[in-house]
């Protein structure tokens, strides 16, 4: 894997990879099935001028479904890879690879627990971490995504010279751990992403632990009212990171609690969501993902 070396993450990276086969071998129809009910401000970005829709990227293992959006036209376009909830790669995660296609990007999210549990079955939250998130190796989900990008430059219209990644709440720990991975990265977007957490021998070390090891710039979006992720926390990992002559750009949005970009719950806060995607994707052009 060109430039996915890191001295950085020593343990983490095995080879070779204990897998196992897909329990998952496509992606959720709709919303997650862990919600209770759709809110009324969900966001539908239509696909008029862009090629959308599910796809199959080749993994270590055999074919991993996978969500693509990228513009009408030649390309190259720059590559966003899009790390989901731990929902999976339902409706919402792929609109918003639809959204990042709109303003010109290539977008990929792969199901990245497709190995691990039947995603689209699942409505307890509780569930889903104990018996899918917890047993997903922190190198399994990095290879996929490594194996993504080098799909979506091969077979996607994808510029692999212009990488960026963008993920919410656990998708948001996994950025800051794939940004201390991938020294061709060019920015990072982290959705108020866990920064501490349990380590354990498949998931040996947290985001705080690799702030001062990130390869790119990296923009942490973090809600003031999360309880799960005190503001401190990420502060923290912050200057960390700074003091290890890293770049980290931090939001908090003092009322915002966690999930404030999820447009299907009620946590959604819209000012907040808003403001934060503007600032995202203004933050990969400037990074030159764009």
């Amino acid at each position: 894997m060109a430039n996915a070396d890191n001295a950085g993450l020593d343990g983490l990276i095995t080879s070779p990879l204990s897998r196992r086969g897909f329990v998952m071998t496509s992606l959720i129809s709709g919303l997650t099935a862990a919600t209770t009910s759709v809110e009324a401000q969900v966001i539908h970005t239509e696909a008029a001028g862009i090629e959308a829709g599910e796809v199959k990227i080749p993994a270590a293992d055999g074919p991993m479904p996978a969500y693509r959006a990228v513009p009408e036209g030649a390309g190259p376009f720059p590559i966003v890879l899009v790390i989901e909830e731990i929902f999976g790669v339902h409706e919402y995660i792929k609109d918003i690879c639809r959204r990042l296609a709109k303003a010109g990007y290539c977008a990929v999210a792969p199901e990245l627990y497709a190995r691990q549990g039947d995603l689209s079955t699942m409505t307890d939250p509780k569930v889903i971490i104990r018996d899918v998130i917890s047993k997903t190796p922190d190198a399994q989900w990095i290879g996929d995504l490594d194996a993504t990008a080098a799909w979506a430059a091969s077979a996607a219209k994808g510029d692999p010279g212009r990488l960026g990644v963008m993920g919410w709440c656990r998708g948001g720990r996994d950025v800051w751990l794939y940004a201390a991975h991938r020294r061709d990265l060019k920015a990072a977007v982290a959705w108020y992403g866990p920064i501490g957490g349990e380590r354990t021998d498949i998931q040996l070390r947290t985001a705080g632990d690799v702030a001062a090891e990130i390869n790119a710039p990296l923009l942490g979006l973090y809600g003031g009212a999360d309880t799960g992720i005190p503001p401190a926390s990420v502060e923290e990992a912050r200057d960390k990171a700074q003091q290890a002559g890293r770049s980290v750009e931090l939001v908090i949005y003092p009322d915002a609690p966690h999930g404030f970009h999820a447009d299907y719950r009620p946590s959604y806060r819209k000012d907040a969501a808003e403001d934060g995607w503007n600032r995202a994707l203004a933050f990969l052009k400037a990074h030159g993902v764009g």
